[in-house]
């Protein structure tokens, strides 16, 4: 059962998510610390691996809604990580994206920290893990807020080395870490 925060509620994919979600990933703010934009079918087929990450491991970069009005927002959650993160084993990646008009109101920090819990007393993870473009102070911002601490800068693997957002960081919160913080 993924989280709940006092303002949000985070879910299961509904079919319902993917032309909200299409139209977020449209858009050149929200994709501005990605390669580009994703068409609708991108869009969906990432819905779908969301779907099955859940359905595989218990936990996925859930859909996140307004609990005071239902209205969905945009994700969080946690993700199998790309194996060139080199994370320790059995250590989630912790990510999100939310819409635009739901910037800066405390939303993508809120639903981390329940997320970043979850892995940890739910999960029993070692650690947990996030990763952005080095560009992207606001996600850096988010993770320093859930005690996570820089590891390294890395060229994604899954990016063209000669794109701007290429280089990326690495910041880790392990096990041990989070109980110390408690």
């Amino acid at each position: 059962m993924p989280p709940i925060t006092p303002r949000l509620l985070l879910r299961p994919w509904r079919e319902a998510d993917k032309a909200p979600f299409a139209r977020m990933n449209a858009n050149p703010e929200v994709r501005r610390y990605f390669p580009g934009l994703l068409t609708e079918a991108e869009s969906n087929a990432a819905v779908d691996r969301y779907q099955a990450d859940d359905s595989e491991h218990g936990y996925t970069f859930w859909a996140a809604e307004l609990r005071s009005t239902g209205e969905f927002i945009g994700f969080v959650g946690l993700h199998p990580p790309n194996p060139a993160y080199n994370f320790p084993p059995g250590a989630p990646e912790l990510g999100w994206r939310l819409d635009q008009p739901f910037w800066g109101r405390g939303y993508a920090t809120e639903a981390a920290l329940a997320c970043r819990d979850f892995a940890f007393n739910e999960l029993s993870a070692p650690a947990v893990g996030a990763v952005t473009t080095v560009t992207n102070e606001p996600s850096m911002n988010v993770m320093r807020k859930l005690g996570m601490t820089y590891v390294r800068n890395f060229m994604h693997p899954l990016i063209d080395p000669s794109h701007p957002i290429a280089p990326h960081v690495l910041f880790m919160l392990s096990q041990a870490d989070y109980s110390d913080k408690l």
